[in-house]
């Protein structure tokens, strides 16, 4: 199966306070019941909150600008062409501190 982010094939949506963060989060997103895949964009001073994956595991690959990580109990820092992975069991939020949007790719496997 192609999702082509690129193209309509995948409606984009607003998201307001994702997870109980701040701001939207903007996203196409693609679901079923294995998982999620997003392709998403956060505009300065957005954020998904802090959540934990009870039933899955998340790895986000930054695609443009940088992203600051809350996980478990730490701070993480990630540009561009890095990845980020929250294990299943684990915490984490992610926030656009810079003055550019963050744009990512990730995948929410249910396991």
């Amino acid at each position: 199966m192609i999702l082509d982010f690129n193209k309509n094939d995948v409606e984009e949506k607003r998201i307001p306070n994702f997870k109980g963060g701040e701001k939207d989060t903007i996203a196409k997103l693609y679901t079923d019941e294995l998982g999620k895949i997003m392709y998403g964009r956060l505009e300065p001073g957005a954020s998904i909150g802090l959540h934990t994956h009870e039933t899955s595991s998340e790895i986000i690959y930054i695609l443009s600008g940088k992203a600051h990580f809350l996980y478990d109990e730490g701070t993480e820092d990630a540009d561009a062409g890095a990845c980020h992975y929250c294990p299943k069991g684990h915490s984490h939020s992610m926030i656009n501190e810079g003055a550019k949007d963050l744009v990512f790719f990730a995948v929410v496997p249910e396991q």
